[in-house]
């Protein structure tokens, strides 16, 4: 009796194609133990990539009055009067924005240092100027010298932006298909980590004060030093290894390292189908990636979705938290507090974004949590324009604002990054990761100085073009994104065909694959 109802249940899961949940947990449990090399190199990756990049955004919020107050120090010790208003304020937007400037560059430069010298290697050098850039930022007060906090900032910025995309990058590459989803929205959850870390190290116990703000900005170099001291211990890509070093032996042996020692047989057969497939085709440049119209709706796809990150109003959000709690009757004191509780609602969302991706797909939470984030956006503002009105009308705005945050780690926050890297193969991805930093980095710079004017000059109302935002992107995603989830880059190639060849018919057959030039076959 027993013996039959057993390989019934078996049958009936793989009939359906829904594995039972306690099942789902056993899996990524021996995945766990199976790939516990590819998991320690996330983390490694991790906090030396978009780990810094959220720590530099949420720490900055947390030095302004000492900052300021040492500028207004040093300036008076030099000229002997204070320095005026309208000047203290410029520096200090200059020292907030110059992080964007130096990411714009940094970016512009990734893809021709990557192709010539290797993913490892680059990152190795970068985290060098990180600890050159937190080493300056640290002396400042010592050297009673506002410009090195610029200098700092602005080499900061170069490293962040500089191993942003390398980061997206290396963790796709090293991922089999099966847990691909997963590792690609780890970048979301450093991110996210960072701001939280950033923002418990910016309380006023700890690193925050009037005296101890030097060591909160050369705490970045902290992070750079973990990388620099664990990365060498593991390997470069497989895929690179392979298809621009020709070191078959070297593939194999970052699999084992990364994979375990299970059967890769098949996988190592793919990545040497990939390599035929592409023999004969080089790394492309910007200009020819924006040339090339056999993948010109893939490239409309990453620069919207890294436009409606920037544009979706979660940074609106974070800087309108502070007068929203301030509004609400908290002390100043306890601001600082319940805006952490934000900070740590999008990290614990980014988690459970990692374990739902695969189940869901990546449009699915895309396209859902930018319909979602409107209807909270909408809601949000008039919370926020009836507030004087009842006195718990505050509170509510602060539950709406920790949904909306919960919301973007929970969907567009994870899903996008690993939409991002599945849409471009290996020889377009380098250059369409340079122009989606580009973009992200200049939404960064312009949206850091415009928008203290338009909160200005709109109040609370500012969340309208956020919202027209939102409910465009949510739209369009519907209508033309396609699903990446479980397909390797030859089905994704051939869904993006049907929108680059919509006047003509191209046949979806290997012949084509080569002669195009832009696709081939991946397991990894």
């Amino acid at each position: 009796m027993r013996q039959t109802q057993k390989p019934s249940d078996n049958t009936d899961t793989q009939c359906t194609g829904q594995p039972a949940p306690e099942l789902e947990m056993t899996g990524f449990l021996s995945d766990l133990v199976q790939y516990q090399g590819l998991f320690r190199m996330v983390i490694v990756l991790g906090i030396g990539g978009t780990f810094q990049i959220g720590f530099q955004i949420s720490t900055i919020t947390y030095m302004n009055q000492h900052v300021k107050a040492f500028i207004n120090e040093t300036w008076l010790e030099r000229y002997g009067y204070p320095i005026h208003q309208d000047n203290l304020l410029f520096l200090w937007s200059l020292i907030v924005s110059i992080l964007g400037i130096g990411g714009l560059l940094g970016a512009s430069g990734s893809r021709y240092l990557t192709v010539k010298y290797g993913k490892k290697k680059c990152l190795l050098c970068n985290n060098l100027l990180m600890i050159i850039a937190a080493s300056i930022m640290g002396c400042s007060k010592m050297s009673k010298s506002f410009e090195m906090i610029l200098i700092g900032r602005f080499l900061c910025g170069v490293s962040v932006g500089f191993s942003t995309p390398l980061h997206h990058q290396y963790v796709g590459e090293i991922s089999p298909r099966k847990l691909r989803g997963f590792a690609n929205s780890t970048a979301s959850f450093f991110w996210s980590l960072g701001k939280a870390v950033g923002q418990i190290a910016g309380q006023r116990e700890l690193l925050g004060s009037q005296s101890r703000w030097p060591m909160l900005m050369a705490s970045c170099g902290i992070p750079a030093l973990v990388q620099l001291f664990t990365l060498p211990f593991f390997p470069e890509s497989p895929p690179y290894l392979l298809m621009h070093k020709g070191d078959q032996e070297g593939c194999k042996k970052a699999i084992r390292q990364l994979w375990g020692e299970g059967h890769h047989q098949a996988e190592i057969d793919d990545i040497m189908k990939e390599k035929a497939t592409v023999k004969n085709i080089k790394i492309l440049s910007v200009l020819e990636l924006m040339k090339e119209p056999a993948i010109r709706w893939q490239l409309y796809m990453i620069i919207i979705l890294t436009a409606s990150v920037q544009l979706c109003g979660i940074n609106a959000i974070y800087f309108y938290t502070f007068e929203v709690l301030q509004a609400a009757g908290f002390e100043e004191r306890m601001v600082y507090y319940m805006t952490l509780s934000i900070g740590l609602a999008e990290l614990l969302a980014t988690v459970v974004c990692s374990s739902i991706i695969e189940r869901l797909g990546r449009k699915t939470l895309i396209r859902g949590g930018y319909f979602i984030m409107g209807s909270l956006l909408a809601v949000i503002t008039v919370t926020l324009s009836l507030q004087d009105w009842y006195f718990w009308m505050p509170y509510c705005s602060l539950c709406l604002i920790i949904l909306f945050v919960v919301v973007f780690g929970l969907g567009p926050g994870g899903a996008t990054v690993s939409m991002r890297v599945e849409i471009f193969n290996l020889s377009c991805r380098p250059p369409a990761f340079v122009i989606s930093s580009v973009f992200n980095w200049l939404g960064v710079f312009v949206i850091g100085t415009t928008f203290p004017f338009i909160v200005e000059g709109l109040k609370h109302f500012c969340f309208l073009i956020f919202i027209g935002v939102l409910f465009s992107s949510a739209t369009f995603f519907h209508l033309f994104l396609p699903e990446t989830k479980g397909k390797s880059i030859v089905e994704i190639t051939e869904e993006f065909d049907k929108l680059n060849f919509r006047k003509k018919h191209v046949p979806a057959t290997p012949n084509h694959v080569m002669e195009e030039g832009y696709t081939f076959c991946t397991r990894l």
